[in-house]
């Protein structure tokens, strides 16, 4: 009878240290990047951004734009809309995102100049948004499977507990020869990127300046693109959020964009 309580004993101790091991299993590179990537931000916002981009001088320039962005559940559509200043007044920006592995986002981009709307083709994704830090690509929303993620390990930034994820484009003549980013683990924001260029040089960082819960999502309201290698800096600012508050679904249409707000 004691053998029998002996050996039961040890069966259970071994079960809950073997539960307890698989419980506290490290999450892969790709589970991290995962969550970022399905962090919810609610069914639709809209709010104005403030891009302020910065030269090596210290000179200044400012733009005020219009954003709003609705969750469609396969796929994600955002529109800019450029208030300010003259020169740049009724540009406009669209972008389709979509959770289909494989499929890259559709984007258009609409000149009052020309008074037409231009598709954005796979060959300009690298080319830089209005003079900004961020290229084309870097405004849509990279889907996890494009990229081989390795989780290099944890660091404390900024005072936050972050998993560090270095990812690898599949994708040949990708404009970035890989990415490393800061993640806060409870909370599954990307607090810093770093982006290197073909030759494995780093390029830019992104840097999360301010974010905070917003109707219970965690959204960043002040983020910092700086170029190391032209010494260039894009400050956006996103002021005046609203979230779930109904959005129209014809509002991201070429039509719009045209039309304007």
């Amino acid at each position: 009878m004691k053998l029998h309580i002996i050996i039961s004993s040890i069966l259970l101790t071994l079960f809950v240290l073997s539960f307890s091991s698989f419980a506290q299993k490290p999450l892969s590179g790709l589970e991290v990047i995962q969550n970022v990537y399905n962090r919810p931000e609610g069914k639709d916002q809209d709010g104005t951004l403030t891009m302020t981009l910065i030269n090596s001088r210290g000179d200044q320039r400012v733009r005020e734009i219009k954003q709003f962005i609705k969750d469609f559940g396969t796929e994600e559509k955002k529109i800019m809309f450029f208030i300010s200043p003259a020169d740049v007044r009724n540009t406009s920006f669209m972008n389709w995102s979509y959770d289909a592995e494989g499929r890259d986002d559709d984007q258009w981009i609409y000149l009052p100049a020309l008074k037409k709307v231009k598709r954005i083709s796979s060959d300009s994704k690298s080319d830089y948004f209005m003079g900004s830090d961020f290229t084309y690509d870097d405004l849509g929303d990279r889907h996890p499977s494009d990229d081989t993620h390795k989780l290099l390990g944890e660091e404390t930034f900024n005072g936050e507990a972050c998993y560090v994820v270095e990812s690898i484009p599949k994708e040949e003549d990708y404009m970035y020869s890989r990415t490393i980013t800061w993640i806060i683990k409870d909370k599954w924001i990307g607090l810093k990127k770093e982006f290197y260029d073909e030759n494995d040089e780093l390029l830019k960082i992104l840097t999360v300046e301010k974010y905070g819960k917003i109707n219970d999502y965690w959204i960043i309201t002040h983020s910092k693109m700086h170029n190391v290698q032209k010494e260039h800096t894009t400050d956006m600012l996103l002021e005046n959020l609203t979230i779930d508050a109904g959005m129209s679904d014809d509002k991201f249409t070429e039509r719009m964009m045209k039309r304007g707000i």
